[in-house]
């Protein structure tokens, strides 16, 4: 059996997919989303039709969402979830680019840990762009595909035989449709209502976790100067040793000249909730660029944002299910915003589904073959983003037995990024979700964490204005 590192990096891939189409007649997609639009891409192989069933109205205005509302604040585009979209999409990154999306390269991303800047991480240029902006992009590459349907509808629930699901109900208009489909994904997000109809048809739903977050952000749009800046995107991660429920900050430039910026606390922490709260603190306590990202002049209003928790069904862990039914997306996971995962999970789902089509399954049994290659995915992101949520005050949640000690070697590595460009690398390409994590747990990783502890840590940088 494949170790999950192995299993993530084959997932991950960007080669041209191989293995046999799965001949299918008619496939329907619940959301319209990120993972819902990839979702349509990959199957858009396989289906002689694929209809997505999307719930808001679709223009070509670039605009937030009411299906969406955190596309408001600040959405990383990963490495891996850049590779993904190039991969399914040829040409995606010279047409964003051309449309306004910003190239940064490793040289204009700046990472910082308590305000103390990590080596340069090179792995490849990225896009920074709004949310609304990169999904119209999707959306856009999506509508070209001959053989793909958007529907604008509320789906209000599944039709099932005996042993599998048949097709999608929905309304549109006021009127009642129904699509059969040979195949249902599920991508309506993190208030996704099939496991309640999985059950009320006598099926067992995956079952739930939740890991409370309490998280808040505030996120405003700033004037960008023209011209290429020395630094294009930044993050500034506070520990919960040194910033307690206080997150962070982030911020990137984005289309039409503008920086979005974002602040981020948990529980009663609400940083950044004003205008001037917002641009004091990013002048006054993080690091110099930060201060000079707000400097000339704020674009509307600040908007706020609170997530409760971050939450997965485990798919792969459910009893007695339908055959082909799978979900994708916020469906299946959804975490911290502040790791910027959402979308590169979607892409990664994506590419797990391409790999399941293609392995020649049985559709007329429960896909648990894909569910268990997308839990190395989700498990991988889900490791990442709740171990730090745990240790936030608000929270306290300390780990306990074997799990201590994970974290304990986890929080070296983590301070030896600062020093250390070999270990910086790797966590970057970890958190960019090039690499699964357990890469960071090798004994070299821990050799080299521990020998950065006598190495002096840098200063932090100073901000740009004194408190």
């Amino acid at each position: 059996m494949a170790s999950a590192a192995r299993t993530f990096a084959t997932i991950g891939s960007v080669e041209p997919p191989t293995g046999a189409p799965a001949g299918l007649d008619r496939v329907v997609v619940l959301g319209g989303s990120m993972a819902g639009l990839l979702a349509a891409r990959v199957l858009a192989d396989h289906a002689a039709t694929v209809v997505v069933i999307e719930r808001d109205t679709l223009t070509d205005v670039v605009a937030p969402r009411r299906g969406v509302p955190q596309g408001t604040q600040v959405h990383a585009l990963l490495q891996a979830g850049g590779r993904q979209l190039e991969r399914w999409f040829p040409g995606f990154d010279a047409g964003a680019r051309a449309a306004g999306a910003q190239p940064i390269s490793p040289q204009q991303w700046a990472s910082y840990t308590d305000g103390v800047r990590k080596p340069v991480a090179p792995i490849g240029d990225a896009l920074t762009a709004t949310r609304p902006f990169l999904e119209q992009q999707v959306r856009e590459r999506v509508r070209e595909l001959p053989n793909v349907k958007i529907i604008n509808g509320r789906v209000t629930g599944l039709d099932f035989n005996a042993t599998e699901v048949t097709g999608v109900r929905y309304e549109s208009d006021g009127d009642g449709g129904h699509e059969p489909a040979d195949l249902v994904v599920d991508a309506t997000g993190r208030a996704s209502k099939v496991s309640d109809w999985l059950t009320a048809a006598g099926w067992d739903a995956p079952p739930m976790t939740r890991q409370i977050t309490g998280i808040n952000y505030a996120t405003a749009f700033f004037r960008r100067p023209p011209g290429r800046p020395d630094i294009g995107a930044a993050l500034c991660a506070l520990t919960p040793a040194k910033g307690g429920d206080l997150a962070g900050v982030a911020f990137s430039a984005v289309e039409n000249d503008r920086w979005i910026v974002m602040m981020g606390g948990y529980g009663t922490c609400r940083p950044g909730e004003t205008a001037e709260d917002l641009i004091r603190r990013c002048r006054q306590d993080f690091p110099e660029p930060f201060g000079r990202a707000v400097s000339h002049g704020i674009i509307g209003d600040v908007i706020t944002y609170r997530q409760a928790d971050s939450r997965r069904r485990d798919w792969a862990k459910a009893g007695r299910l339908p055959a082909r039914l799978l979900a994708v997306g916020d469906a299946v996971a959804s975490f911290n915003p502040i790791y910027g995962q959402g979308m590169s999970s979607a892409a990664l789902h994506a590419s797990c589904l391409s790999m399941f089509l293609r392995s020649g399954p049985d559709l007329t049994a429960p896909a648990r073959p894909f569910f268990d290659l997308q839990q190395v995915v989700v498990d991988a992101a889900w490791a990442t983003s709740t171990a730090g949520d745990r240790a936030r005050p608000s929270i306290n949640l300390p780990p306990r037995g074997l799990e201590r000690v994970r974290a304990s070697l986890a929080g070296m590595v983590v301070e030896a990024t600062t020093v250390d460009p070999v270990l910086a690398l790797g966590f970057a390409k970890v958190t960019q979700m090039i690499e699964h994590p357990a890469v960071l747990a090798t004994p070299g990783s821990l050799w080299r964490a521990w020998r950065a502890r006598s190495v002096p840590r840098p200063r932090p940088v100073p901000p740009l204005e004194a408190a």
